[in-house]
């Protein structure tokens, strides 16, 4: 936990941006019947039966200080999925940082390991050096600026019926697109001084002689 606070209290360093990424599904849902639109003095108008489409991935790195963030939709979350992704944070979305500080959860494929399963070994190494990995700790995932993003992705723009992968991808980078070109960045006041104050019951007790 004090390792991921001591991230967050680092000062903006384009060079070493710190990027916290994470994964969440979305149910596809489709209607049954056509629903109405909009008409004067009437609502909208949206059948109670619906269609389930099966499940989708969403990706996200979000860089808490830049005030950017990056949604992919997969139909999988496996490690070689994750790996993937990861290849896109540092060779396309950060391809110019030196080296990119990486906050996830401790999943079992949020490790480095993940890369070996997509990658050569030489490619899986280079981008293993590309990151410095940092996790959260077990029940700790709440430290993840990435999963609170996801939540406001839910609350803006997941919050109603989405049918097929496709119209989820649209409607998705619409999202990040507008999120991003306000700036909207995170302003972290959880500090491992906090921790220790507010959440002193999970520290061990120190017997002192």
């Amino acid at each position: 936990m004090e390792d991921v606070l001591d991230v967050y209290a680092r000062p903006y360093d384009e060079d070493r941006p710190v990027v916290c990424v994470d994964e969440g599904g979305k149910q596809l849902v489709g209607d049954i019947r056509e629903p109405l639109p909009v008409r004067p003095a009437s609502p909208a108008k949206q059948d109670y039966e619906y269609q389930r489409e099966g499940m989708a991935n969403l990706f996200m790195a979000v860089e808490p200080l830049g005030g950017i963030r990056h949604v992919e939709v997969t139909e999988r979350k496996t490690a070689v999925d994750f790996a993937r992704f990861l290849r896109r944070v540092s060779e396309e979305w950060y391809a110019d940082a030196e080296r990119i500080v990486l906050v996830c959860d401790n999943l079992n494929t949020h490790t480095p390991a993940c890369l070996y399963e997509a990658f050569e070994a030489a490619e899986a190494r280079r981008l293993v050096e590309r990151f410095e990995w940092h996790h959260t700790p077990k029940h700790g995932s709440w430290l993840n600026v990435a999963e609170c993003e996801l939540s406001v992705l839910a609350r803006q723009c997941l919050d109603r019926r989405i049918p097929d992968m496709a119209t989820l991808t649209q409607e998705v980078a619409a999202w990040e697109k507008t999120r991003n070109a306000a700036v909207v960045k995170v302003n972290w006041q959880f500090t491992t001084a906090d921790a220790r104050i507010k959440l002193k019951k999970l520290y061990p007790t120190v017997q002192l002689q």
